[in-house]
């Protein structure tokens, strides 16, 4: 599972390593990006656009948006059977962009939270899917999911999933909504490299979404 994440990197960072073109809205420096908030996405839309998404899917056929609070994750080992995903995996992929994620000790009661990130300190992609859910006044929202895969040899001490993290040289494939070979996309969707990652543990104010400053990402004992 992903359930929170940072993005604090600057928007040239941000342009630079996903070649930006356009981009829609500010981006803000986020410490503890949590599920319902708006979240930086990247799309092609004839060139690739930095856009705001809700974290949250609501696919186009729900009646009630509060689905999205329980489809915040994807199972990459799903995608191609479950019918809210399906279709969206062929024409509606996106970038989540981030620079780190929490994950929760397993098999404890005390919520001790750890923060992952690459060790180049380089903002990256989560395999992201998105939709759009028409108010019934006609008001569009813009939702999205991170898949999410087994674990890598880090992550897996802490949490049994981990997010799809994509290397840089798969985004083109990925944003590229023309192309729908399943077998192709969920090739890319697999543990990023442990060997290249970083982690520690961080305070427990990252259990509470009210908590969005540097210290949340801050190492503690």
């Amino acid at each position: 599972m992903c359930g929170r994440f940072s993005l604090k990197s600057t928007i040239q960072a941000i342009e630079d390593e996903f070649d930006i073109e356009k981009v829609d809205i500010p981006v803000q420096a986020r410490y503890n990006i949590a599920p319902s908030q708006n979240v930086s996405v990247v799309v092609f839309d004839g060139v690739r656009c930095l856009k705001t998404f809700k974290w949250g899917l609501i696919p186009p056929w729900a009646k009630d948006p509060s689905i999205g609070n329980r489809m915040i994750n994807a199972r990459a080992e799903t995608l191609t059977t479950k019918i809210s995903f399906k279709n969206l995996l062929k024409k509606s992929r996106c970038l989540v962009i981030a620079d780190g994620f929490y994950e929760w000790e397993k098999g404890t009661t005390a919520k001790n939270p750890y923060y992952f990130y690459l060790k180049s300190m380089k903002p990256f992609g989560f395999a992201g899917l998105w939709s759009v859910w028409s108010k019934p006044d006609g008001e569009k929202i813009f939702t999205c999911t991170i898949i999410t895969v087994e674990p890598n040899s880090i992550v897996g001490k802490i949490h049994n999933r981990m997010p799809a993290i994509l290397f840089k040289s798969d985004y083109q494939l990925w944003l590229d909504n023309l192309y729908s070979d399943e077998k192709d996309l969920i090739k890319v969707l697999k543990p990023y490299p442990s060997e290249e990652m970083g982690f520690h543990k961080v305070s427990r104010r990252v259990n509470s979404p009210s908590n969005d400053n540097p210290e949340c990402v801050e190492p503690v004992e």
